[in-house]
């Protein structure tokens, strides 16, 4: 049991892992034995994660504003120049915006798709080679896309280009692992509820304890929830699974 989740002698890489979900992630595959790229647009970031994520792991931060494709294919040239291999792809690195219907600016759009859609395209295309070549039938290389439970339901909130981003992301990850599968490569996506974060800690502040309480489990999700959805996609316990979007919200997308 304990091999069928080790990920010993892998090379992740986590984009946005330098806080929230991202670090989730990061610190679950760091115990699961990878080796841990992580990236953000603030150098400073990266620093601060990397000192915290140290003690678990072999970690190391870059930082690159993955907005931009060349971006994307620097990040991915600086990883591979850096690593033997690289067997694991989580594009997390997202962003929202909220405003009401009649002043929801044009920027807001640019800027969440380019991050939120965009960029997971880009940097899959960047790190392909890198995957495929160390993809075996047994032991397929993998992409783990965050979505968003508000790309599966309707959010109260007037987030409209971040909901909109992560339908179309989890559409993405359907075309891709189509794709890419006879290459051994899988394509997964997560769609997470509720967590701990700084993009939701304004709503968890005023809204806390009435979103647990929509939970069928009652509560917000924790840091070991995440890490663990990402070490089973991204071990040999997911490795016939692609192609889907996991909820991971307490039920509150899947039962309300």
């Amino acid at each position: 049991m304990t091999s069928l989740f080790d990920l010993t002698g892998k090379t992740a890489v986590v984009t946005g892992g330098t806080r929230g979900i991202g670090l989730m992630i990061a610190r679950g595959l760091l115990d699961a034995g990878c080796r841990v790229f992580i990236s953000s647009r603030k150098a400073d970031a990266c620093e601060r994660a990397v000192a915290e994520l140290s003690a678990f792991g072999e970690v190391t931060g870059i930082a690159a504003d993955l907005s931009a494709e060349s971006e994307c294919r620097r990040l991915a040239d600086e990883v591979t120049a850096d690593a033997d291999a690289v067997h694991i792809l989580v594009n997390n690195a997202g962003a929202n915006w909220g405003e009401a219907l009649s002043t929801f600016p044009a920027s807001a759009w640019d800027r969440v798709l380019d991050l939120n859609v965009k960029s997971p395209f880009f940097l899959t295309r960047a790190f392909l080679p890198a995957l495929t070549a160390v993809a075996t039938d047994d032991d397929p290389a993998r992409i783990i896309n965050i979505g968003s439970i508000d790309g599966l339901r309707v959010s109260g909130m007037p987030t409209y280009s971040y909901s909109a981003s992560k339908a179309a992301l989890h559409q993405l990850t359907r075309v891709l692992a189509a794709e890419l599968g006879p290459r051994q490569i899988t394509v997964n996506a997560v769609a997470p509820g509720p967590f701990e974060s700084k993009m939701m800690a304004a709503t968890l502040a005023a809204h806390g304890e009435e979103i647990a309480a929509s939970s069928p489990l009652g509560r917000i999700g924790r840091p070991d929830d995440m890490a663990g959805v990402a070490i089973f996609l991204a071990s040999r316990a997911g490795a016939y699974v692609t192609g889907a979007i996991i909820p991971v919200d307490g039920g509150i997308a899947t039962t309300l």
